[in-house]
This record gives C-alpha cells, structure tokens and sequence, in this order.
C-alpha cells in the first residue's frame, strides 16, 4: 500500500543507540523523510536498546531506522530484535545506518535488519525502500 493510499502516512522512528554522539546524517535522512510524506519521530542521542523499542511501541510506528557510527553494532543490533521481539514489535522494518563494514551485513540481515545502508546510500534510496517496505 502506498503513502497516498494508506490511512495514515508511514511512521518511521529514528534512533541513535549507544555512545555514538554524531547525529547530523541521522538528521538529514530525517528531513528527507519527512519531506516524503512519512511521520519521523527522532529519539536523540545515546539511547538504549530498550527506550527506542518503547518509543516504538508508543508511536505505532511501522519501520524502525538505527543510525551507528560507533562499530557497536554487532552488540546494539541483536539487543534491539531481541527487545522488538519481547514486545510482539517484530513486524516492525528495522533498517540500520551508517559506518558498517560489508562482511557484517549478512550477519544483521540474518538477525532481522531488513536493509542496511551504508555510506554512499542516497535519500531517494532510503525513501524509495521504506515506501516499498511499507506496501509488504
């Protein structure tokens, strides 16, 4: 089902988990969102596993996207399914973000990460993919 079609615009949280302090690509693909048509809902920066599943959750939101700059993300990610899974948020999207080496990818995708995108990803390929995840 397509933004124009759904009863209500795709809701997207954005979250930071862990240490990593550096948020301004997080904050461009938030806008670039937006200006899709899709809710974004950006929880900030150094959040748990666990506050980002409960803003998922209060939010009803469709696709959770994680922006890791910190190499943490082999520890970050299985703790977010995990959490996801507790609270029956599995069909959630869950798509990840930012410095992550291409031999890992496998690993992610097998934990539940729908796409993960690297440097180099532009917007209207983040866009083009949750708007076509949301039809599923």
């Amino acid at each position: 089902m397509s933004t124009a079609t759904r009863s209500r615009p795709i809701r997207v949280v954005l979250a930071k988990v862990g240490l990593d302090g550096h948020d301004r690509g997080v904050q461009v693909v938030a806008r670039a969102l937006r200006d899709a048509g899709m809710e974004v809902i950006y929880t900030g920066l150094w959040q748990t596993p666990e506050e980002v599943v409960r803003a998922v959750e209060d939010e009803d939101a469709d696709v959770l996207g994680i922006s890791i700059l910190s190499g943490a993300h082999k520890t970050l990610v299985p703790l977010l399914t995990e959490a996801l899974r507790a609270k029956g948020l599995s069909h959630v999207t869950l798509i990840l973000g930012g410095i992550i080496p291409e031999g890992d990818i496998p690993t992610l995708e097998q934990l539940g990460v729908a796409k993960v995108f690297t440097p180099g990803a532009s917007l209207t390929e983040i866009t083009e993919f949750l708007s076509q995840a949301a039809r599923r």
